[in-house]
C-alpha cells in the first residue's frame, strides 16, 4: 500500500474544513497510517465464499396495517377552530424558506 503522506493528511484536514496544527497533523498522520494498514490486512482475507450479511439479529420489521381511527381524528373545523389564520382549508404560516438575493 502506499504510504501516507503529511500532505495527504492535510488535503483530508482542509476537505473537512479542519484547521490543524502541525502537532496535530503528525498526530493524524501516525493514527491515520495505522487505520489504513488495518484496511490492507482486511483485503487480503479471501471472502469468495462468504455470503453478504447485512443483518445479524435475525429480527424483522413488524408492520400494521395503516388504518383510519375516526374516534381519534378531528375533522377539519375542529383543527382550524384554534386560529384565525386560515387560507383555503389550511393553516397560514410564515414562509421557513425564501429565494437567496446573493446569487
Amino acid at each position: 500500500m502506499q504510504k501516507l503522506t503529511k500532505k495527504d493528511v492535510e488535503h483530508v484536514a482542509k476537505l473537512a474544513k479542519l484547521n490543524l496544527s502541525k502537532t496535530e497533523t503528525e498526530k493524524y498522520l501516525k493514527q491515520l497510517s495505522v487505520v489504513l494498514d488495518y484496511i490492507s490486512e482486511l483485503s487480503e482475507v479471501d471472502t469468495k465464499n462468504i455470503q453478504p450479511t447485512n443483518q445479524t439479529t435475525g429480527l424483522e420489521d413488524v408492520y400494521r396495517l395503516d388504518e383510519i381511527d375516526n374516534k381519534n381524528c378531528l375533522s377539519q373545523d375542529q383543527a382550524l377552530s384554534g386560529t384565525d389564520k386560515i387560507y383555503n382549508g389550511y393553516f397560514k404560516v410564515g414562509a421557513i424558506l425564501s429565494e437567496r438575493s446573493d446569487k
